[in-house]
């Protein structure tokens, strides 16, 4: 397909998260992270949603995080595959508990600092540039128990102590940097997005919304001390993306799609806008949410991202009558099934061309640079006889997907690049699976942590290569 030509300086590569790949949970100095409290199996969501007053481990249930894939140990080996593959960069995340294993110390954790010299040197070696998110829903566990995480004003403090301490670091090494990882995700899912837990009776909005203020200013913050530090930086925010369509052309489901939109949206509006919308106003009101503020915050948020990046897997559908019954589980983002869109193997709607609405959608809200840093299909992949993994059907996907972004390019929206999300299979964020494969290299690890960790190139991946040799134009 010829005319899938992209620029010439377009960014293809693929992403992990720490949480989801590094295993070695307790290595090197590490301390607990909110991920290593959430176990495989039936109480896994109700501790992502935050539905529990007290996190605590036990003996009798698998934490995935705490193995992973084993990237902590074999990063080498994995970036030596990537750059077969002609990566130009990779998306990584930094654990905070890494560099500071309770969150709140004055000085790093040195194992740590020097984990992540290594892992990005390893990257130059080959020509990848690094494109590093600082808090990939990885809370240090200690500032949930003795601060009560982001609901606390202390957070901001601590968090730009770790953020400059990486900053100044890896000074050189690293100028793609994201602060928050899907930042809206923690109105869904609080405990994962942000290390919140509730107490009996609390406006759970309230706790929210205050926890996303703090988090928001500390964001700009950090913008604006990446581009003191190095004026090579540049940093993005990052929403989980996906318009939401009207359910029906009833006026009621119009709106209420406007108003998902917004709340998803919020979070980049102040990051790339620099102050509050005026919408949320009536929405605070509503929810019965009074902001604690400092006068100063409204004067630092004016530091605004340099560019958007989001991850987009699916779009989602909107009504006036929306419930409970009639919401998909499928998501932690509640949406009505789409009857027109086929869905993957887990209940994820499977909509090209609802990228390329979200690229618009994005670009004239905001005019700033897109960036494309999560984008995939969760599937379950099996050996053939051969050893091999034929996996067209992801193939597939990437396709429509990478002809949707053309697409959207063509319209006139700028894209700076393409990190198809878990390029080598880990942990899945949503279920602890490992079945639920996304990558172009298989793993050989099961559910429950059993497995060799052998890593097989699979069909995908020389599919890939050839789309990244040739720019975009080949896609076949």
């Amino acid at each position: 397909m010829s005319n899938t030509q992209f620029p010439k300086d377009f960014l293809w590569g693929g992403a992990i998260a720490a949480n989801q790949s590094e295993g070695a949970h307790l290595a090197g100095g590490k301390g607990l992270t909110t991920v290593d409290m959430i176990p495989y199996g039936q109480n896994r969501m109700p501790i992502k949603l935050g539905q529990v007053d007290k996190v605590t481990q036990n003996v009798d249930e698998f934490y995935p995080s705490h193995t992973a894939i084993d990237f902590y140990h074999r990063y080498k080996e994995d970036i030596a595959l990537l750059a077969e593959m002609g990566f130009k960069v990779f998306r990584v995340s930094i654990a905070w508990s890494r560099i500071f294993p309770n969150g709140d110390e004055l000085e790093p954790n040195q194992a740590g600092i020097d984990f992540y010299r290594n892992v990005f040197r390893e990257c130059h070696k080959y020509g990848i540039e690094p494109l590093v998110t600082l808090c990939h829903f990885d809370v240090p566990m200690h500032l949930v128990n003795e601060y009560g995480s982001w609901r606390n004003r202390k957070m901001i403090s601590f968090f730009s102590n770790y953020a400059k301490t990486c900053l100044t670091q890896y000074k050189g090494l690293v100028k793609y940097w994201l602060t928050f990882n899907e930042i809206n995700i923690l109105l869904a899912s609080p405990f994962s997005g942000a290390g919140l837990l509730f107490q009996e009776g609390e406006n759970h909005d309230q706790v929210k919304y205050q926890a996303a203020h703090h988090q928001l200013v500390a964001s700009a913050l950090v913008t604006k001390m990446a581009h003191k530090i190095d004026a090579q930086n540049q940093v993005g925010c990052m929403l989980a993306g996906g318009n939401f369509y009207p359910y029906s052309c009833k006026p009621e489901d119009v709106l209420k799609a406007l108003e998902k939109d917004r709340e998803n949206l919020f979070f980049i509006d102040v990051q790339s806008r620099g102050y509050y919308p005026s919408y949320t106003k009536k929405v605070f009101a509503q929810k019965g949410i009074q902001l604690e503020t400092n006068q100063e915050d409204f004067e630092i948020l004016k530091n605004t991202v340099d560019f958007i990046s989001f991850s987009y897997y699916a779009s989602r559908c909107a009504s006036a009558d929306m419930n409970s019954s009639n919401t998909s589980a499928a998501n932690v983002v509640k949406s009505i099934k789409n009857p027109h869109l086929p869905a993957s193997d887990w209940g994820w709607v499977i909509d090209p061309i609802g990228l390329r609405i979200t690229m618009n959608t994005l670009y004239d809200r905001y005019q700033k640079p897109l960036f494309l840093v999560e984008n995939g299909l969760g599937a379950k992949d099996e050996l053939d006889e051969n050893g091999n993994i034929n996996d067209d059907y992801r193939i597939d996907y990437l396709r429509q997907h990478i002809i949707a972004m053309h697409d959207a390019m063509q319209d006139g929206v700028p894209l700076m690049g393409y990190t198809p999300w878990g390029c080598i299979d880990l942990v899945a964020a949503s279920t602890g699976e490992m079945s639920k494969r996304y990558g172009f290299i298989y793993v050989d690890r099961d559910d429950l942590g059993n497995g060799s960790l052998k890593r097989i190139p699979k069909k995908s991946f020389h599919w890939y290569k050839k789309v990244i040799e040739s720019n975009g134009s080949v896609l076949g």
